[in-house]
């Protein structure tokens, strides 16, 4: 057996298994990759660690500093960690919109939370946007980083890890790639890393339906945490994607749902709705392609919110 010496070498190589339950007959092979083994219980850990190491080996953070990021939960959670692990103090700036429990563990962590109103509870482009001014005020103290995760573009390298694993694992034979957009820098490594391999690869990306501006549409509210921010983000890059895919919140919810109940996969809202985009996608390919997606954060976080709460 083999011991690591620190928390962060926990983080990657998470497993891939195969959807059979919800998945409809005479459709592709649909894998998700099981996120929430890293330890945070969120695909957000390859990011967060990626902006903290790339910030110190260049200078812009240094012993002793305070970190600080605007953000809906995983990656403060995420940063949350690293931080503790590397000691450094971190502010998040974040909202009553999002996760109770994910707050919760943010403050476990040592994190200093300050709180945005919220529309009623829901993510909006307003909500974001304040969220970001008032991360910015803050990161213009001394001795403090802003990590900035949605201009930050050392984000999109801690997925390139993710894109080999995905590789290795499924024997170089994936066909379609489907995954939803907050920041769109997991989208975007995964793809650059794939389509290197296979320049044939099927890159389709996911958002809300109530908030489906790279498909064309208006923002608008929506409860699908952690993607749909209401503006395409600063880090996307259309020449790496082939199709988008709207996603209402209800039927993600639902989808979540039956994926524990069905599968033994407990995740995120956001997963759901990378499962319903991914079974669009099979439905389009032949019986032996295959399709990956991912079970983005762990369904732990979200107890206290509807998805889950009966």
């Amino acid at each position: 057996m083999s011991s690591r010496t620190s928390v962060l070498e926990a983080i990657g190589n998470t497993s891939l298994v195969q959807l059979h339950r919800v998945v409809p007959p005479d459709c592709a092979n649909i894998f998700v990759k099981l996120e929430w083994e890293n330890p945070t219980g969120s695909m957000k850990d390859r990011a967060a660690h990626a902006m903290i190491a790339r910030a110190e080996k260049d200078g812009r953070l240094n012993p002793g500093d305070t970190v600080v990021e605007y953000t809906g939960g995983s990656t403060g959670i995420s940063l949350a960690l690293i931080c503790v692990a590397k000691g450094y103090h971190l502010r998040i700036i974040t909202s009553d919109a999002f996760s109770q429990d994910k707050l919760a563990q943010m403050s476990a962590f040592g994190a200093e939370l300050t709180l945005i109103p919220s529309e009623g509870g829901l993510t909006t482009k307003k909500l974001i946007l304040d969220m970001v001014e008032a991360a910015k005020k803050v990161g213009q103290q001394p001795s403090t980083y802003l990590t900035d995760q949605l201009n930050n573009a050392d984000s999109i390298t801690g997925y390139y890890p993710l894109a080999e694993e995905i590789w290795t694992q499924i024997d170089g034979k994936v066909d379609a790639f489907v995954h939803s957009v907050g920041t769109a820098a997991s989208s975007r490594g995964v793809a650059t890393v794939l389509k290197r391999y296979n320049p044939e690869l099927k890159m389709v990306v996911v958002e809300p339906g109530e908030s489906a501006v790279l498909s064309g549409g208006q923002p608008g509210p929506h409860k699908i945490e952690g993607v749909g921010i209401g503006y395409t983000p600063p880090l996307w890059e259309p020449k790496l994607i082939d199709d988008v895919i709207a996603v209402n919140t209800a039927d993600a919810k639902a989808m979540t749902r039956r994926l524990a109940q069905e599968e033994g996969l407990f995740a995120g809202t956001s997963s759901g709705a990378n499962v319903i985009a991914a079974i669009e996608v099979a439905e389009q390919l032949p019986a032996e392609a295959n399709v990956v997606t991912l079970m983005c954060d762990s369904g732990l976080k979200y107890l206290s919110t509807d998805v889950y709460k009966q």
